[in-house]
């Protein structure tokens, strides 16, 4: 590093270890950066102290370029900023040129889901086993019951397991649920989700000491429901005597698979958005990819200029 950058990133160093308390580790990466940047810019003929803003635009594309995550370049171009704030505060240069630089985009992860087909071979067996005779009987229909509802809704597994006892006197086709921040919102059942819950019904109340209880769901624990991590290990089980891997199964799993189907079956976003109960429309946003997948299948089938294209070939 030439004398009179390595002087500047002495001193920003030593004003970030007496000034901010920095932990020598923290330095230490500092300085690691500082220098890949420096060695950077001798490529494009420029230096620490005489770099603009579009030679450091040229440097985080080239961190992308090197397989650096968006992570990574984000914590490259706080040490940029951190080190430009104070060459501008000690007056070593008349401008920031980190103060417009866009920060990188984090990928945003797709929720795992599920096809339509292993969600229908999971009920399937789950309708089998439940029609088996035997002492776990009841709670093998519980399960069928517990994936019936959250298939056909979209609940949080917290909203399920907490379900009151007078859902069974509800009449028609729609629930009541209460969601985050006791907003009740109204969700469709499908025809087999009221069936199954309607055979329940029954089981549940000849169950000695489940009659009395307040909710949907019994069981001795402290909250006096069954606890959602028993509904997820009994699901996980259920899904491996499908031939699908435990770690492709959750409760969470299957309400993105409820968003994912109904999307790519022509429903609305704002629709699922309410179903799902998201108070903003940005977290449902997550599922656009759906979106764009059958918008793309839609033009294909239906634009015309495709249509001729498929006349041609």
């Amino acid at each position: 590093m030439a004398d009179l950058s390595q002087a500047r990133v002495e001193a920003f160093l030593e004003m970030m270890s007496a000034e901010r308390g920095a932990a020598a580790n923290t330095l230490a990466s500092y300085e690691r950066d500082l220098d890949d940047l420096h060695s950077f810019l001798t490529t494009r003929k420029a230096t620490l102290g005489s770099a603009d803003r579009t030679d450091l635009s040229a440097y985080l594309s080239d961190l992308a370029k090197r397989g650096f995550q968006a992570t990574s370049q984000a914590r490259r171009l706080s040490a940029m900023r951190q080190f430009y704030k104070f060459l501008y505060a000690e007056g070593l240069r008349g401008d920031d040129p980190t103060a417009i630089l866009d920060a990188p985009k984090k990928a945003r992860s797709l929720p795992k889901t599920l096809s339509v087909e292993d969600v229908g071979n999971m009920l399937a067996l789950a309708e089998q086993e439940a029609a088996l005779p035997g002492p776990d009987q009841p709670a093998r229909l519980r399960l069928l019951v517990l994936l019936e509802l959250l298939y056909a809704t979209g609940m949080r597994v917290s909203e399920l397991v907490s379900l009151p006892v007078k859902v069974l006197a509800q009449e028609g086709r729609f629930l009541v649920v209460k969601g985050k921040g006791n907003k009740e919102r109204l969700v469709p059942l499908s025809r087999t989700a009221i069936e199954a819950l309607a055979r329940y019904g029954e089981t549940r109340a000849a169950t000695p000491g489940h009659a009395d209880s307040p909710f949907l769901f019994p069981s001795a624990s402290k909250e006096g429901h069954l606890p959602r991590q028993v509904f997820a290990r009994d699901l996980k089980d259920l899904a491996i005597r499908s031939g699908l891997p435990a770690a492709s199964v959750s409760p969470h799993v299957l309400r993105h698979a409820f968003a994912s189907h109904l999307l790519g079956n022509g429903a609305d976003l704002r629709a699922v958005q309410e179903l799902l109960g998201h108070s903003d429309i940005s977290t449902t946003q997550i599922y656009t990819h759906v979106l764009d997948e059958r918008l793309q299948q839609l033009v294909q089938t239906h634009h015309p200029l495709a249509k001729q294209a498929k006349n041609h070939d």
